[in-house]
C-alpha cells in the first residue's frame, strides 16, 4: 500500500476522532484539510486558497437552490402542512391494522417532498404523529420505529438538499437526479407500508385498528391535503416539464407555502422570522461544511489519494461490483458517525474517481466496460444508491441520528425499543438496495424517458 493511501487513511482517522470528540464537522474538515495541504505544499498555499476559495465555492448558481428549499421546509413546518398530511393519510389508511403507523410513514413521505431533510422530517412528523399513535395504544417500538424510518424518506424524495449537493459534486444535472430518485423513493414508501402490515399481522396488539372515518371526516381530510399536492405538482411538475430549473422552482415553492400560511392564518410574523433565522443558520452551516469539504478535496487531490486508491484497487483485481458493495458498506458505517450532508461532501470526491476508473474511464476509451453502463448513467445510479445507504446510517445502531431525534420526543420509550422497532425497516432498506443493484433500470428508466 503506497504512502498516499497511508497518509489519507491517517488523515481520515484523525477527522473521525475529531468528530467523535464533538468538534463541529465543518471545523474538523477545515483543520484536517488545511493542515494536510500545508504539510504537502506549505502554508502559503493554504492562505492563497482561502483568499478565493470561499467565494469560488459559494458563488455557484446551483447552490442558490439550497437556502430556498430549506426555507420552503421551514415554512411548511410552521403552516400546518404536516398536520394536514397526517390527517389525510390517517383518513385513507388509519382504518387498517397498523394504519396509523402507515399514515405516519405516508405523512413523512409527503412532508419530505416539501422539506428535503431527513432530520427535519423526523422531528416535525414525530411531533404530529406520536401523540395520535400513543392515543391509539400503539407499541412503543412500532410507533417510534416507523417514525424514525419514515424520516429517512426526506433525504431521497425530491426535492432533496443532499441530492442537490451530490449533483453539484459530480457535475450531474439536478433535474435528472430528481427524476432518478422518484421511483426508488416510491419503492421505499411501499416497502415500509408492507413492513408495518407484516409487523401487525404477526403482532396484532402492536397496531390496533380504528373505525373507518365518516364521510364528512374523510372528505375534510382529503380536501385539507390538496394544497400540499398542488405545491408538490407545481414545484416538481414544473421542473420535470421544463418550465423552470430548480432554483426558480424552489422560489415558487416558498411563495406558495407562504401564501398558504397567510391564507390559513397559520403563519405568523414571528413564525416567518423564525423560519428565516432557521434558513440562515442551516444554509450557513451547509456552506461552511462545503468550504471544509473543498479543503479536504484539495488535500487528497494534491496527495494523489484518489488516483493511488483507484490504481491500487484496479491492480488488486477486485470485481467492480465487489468494490461498489464495499464502498456502500463504508457509507453505512460512516452514516453512524456523521450527518448525511457531511458524509456526501467528504467521501464522494474520494469514491467517485475510483468508480470512474473501474468503469473503464472516458479517457481510456472503454467507458462502461466495468459496470455495463456509461459514466453518466453510473453517476446517476451510484448517487441514488449512495443516498439510500446514507439513509441506512440514520437508523443504524448505535448512533442512528433519526433514532435520537424520535427518542427525544418519545419520553418514556427506551431508545433500545426504538432501535428494535427500526430493524424491520432496516431490512426493507437492504432489500431496496439489492433490487436497485440487480435492476439499475429502476433508477435509470425515468431519467432516460425525460431525456428521450
Amino acid at each position: 500500500m503506497s504512502d498516499p493511501i497511508v497518509l489519507g487513511l491517517v488523515s481520515f482517522g484523525v477527522l473521525v476522532v475529531l468528530i467523535v470528540l464533538r468538534m463541529p464537522i465543518a471545523y474538523a474538515m477545515i483543520l484536517v484539510g488545511g493542515v494536510g495541504i500545508a504539510s504537502v505544499n506549505g502554508p502559503a498555499l493554504v492562505l492563497n486558497q482561502l483568499k478565493t476559495l470561499a467565494y469560488g465555492q459559494f458563488a455557484i448558481y446551483d447552490l442558490s437552490v439550497v437556502p430556498m428549499f430549506i426555507l420552503m421546509g421551514a415554512l411548511a413546518a410552521r403552516t400546518g402542512l404536516s398536520q394536514a398530511l397526517f390527517r389525510a393519510a390517517s383518513a385513507w389508511l388509519g382504518w387498517m391494522r397498523g394504519g396509523a403507523a402507515m399514515a405516519a410513514i405516508a405523512g413523512c413521505a409527503g412532508f419530505g417532498a416539501v422539506c428535503g431533510s431527513s432530520l427535519a422530517t423526523a422531528s416535525t412528523m414525530g411531533r404530529v404523529a406520536l401523540p395520535e399513535l400513543r392515543r391509539q395504544d400503539y407499541s412503543g417500538a412500532l410507533a417510534t420505529g416507523s417514525l424514525a424510518a419514515g424520516g429517512v424518506l426526506g433525504i431521497l424524495i425530491p426535492p432533496s438538499v443532499v441530492l442537490i449537493i451530490y449533483a453539484i459534486l459530480v457535475e450531474a444535472n439536478v433535474v435528472t437526479m430528481f427524476a432518478a430518485a422518484l421511483l426508488p423513493g416510491i419503492l421505499a414508501v411501499l416497502l415500509f407500508l408492507v413492513v408495518v402490515a407484516l409487523y401487525t399481522a404477526v403482532r396484532p396488539e402492536a397496531g390496533p385498528r380504528r373505525p373507518f372515518p365518516g364521510s364528512a371526516e374523510f372528505r375534510a381530510a382529503t380536501l385539507g391535503v390538496l394544497p400540499v399536492l398542488v405545491i408538490f405538482t407545481l414545484v416538481l411538475g414544473g421542473i420535470y416539464a421544463g418550465f423552470y430549473n430548480p432554483t426558480p422552482a424552489a422560489a415558487v415553492g416558498v411563495a406558495l407555502v407562504a401564501l398558504y400560511g397567510a391564507v390559513t392564518r397559520q403563519l405568523s410574523l414571528a413564525g416567518l422570522v423564525d423560519a428565516l433565522k432557521e434558513t440562515a443558520s442551516s444554509a450557513g452551516m451547509i456552506y461552511l461544511i462545503l468550504l471544509g469539504a473543498e479543503l479536504m478535496k484539495i488535500y487528497v487531490s494534491r496527495l494523489g489519494l484518489p488516483q493511488a486508491t483507484a490504481q491500487w484497487i484496479v491492480a488488486s483485481g477486485y470485481a467492480p461490483m465487489t468494490v461498489l458493495l464495499l464502498l456502500l458498506i463504508a457509507l453505512i458505517v460512516l452514516g453512524c458517525l456523521m450527518d448525511s450532508l457531511s458524509m456526501i461532501l467528504l467521501v464522494i470526491p474520494f469514491f467517485w474517481p475510483v468508480l470512474v476508473d473501474l468503469n473503464g474511464g472516458l479517457y481510456m476509451g472503454t467507458d462502461g466496460a466495468g459496470f455495463g453502463m456509461s459514466t453518466e448513467d453510473l453517476k446517476i445510479w451510484f448517487g441514488i444508491l449512495a443516498l439510500i445507504v446514507v439513509e441506512l446510517g440514520l437508523i443504524t445502531p448505535p448512533v442512528g441520528m433519526n433514532v435520537f431525534v424520535i427518542s427525544s420526543l418519545a419520553k418514556g420509550t427506551p431508545m433500545s425499543e426504538t432501535f428494535r422497532g427500526v430493524i424491520p425497516f432496516f431490512c426493507a432498506e437492504l432489500l431496496r438496495v439489492a433490487l436497485l443493484l440487480a435492476c439499475p433500470a429502476l433508477v435509470l428508466w425515468l431519467p432516460g424517458l425525460l431525456s428521450g
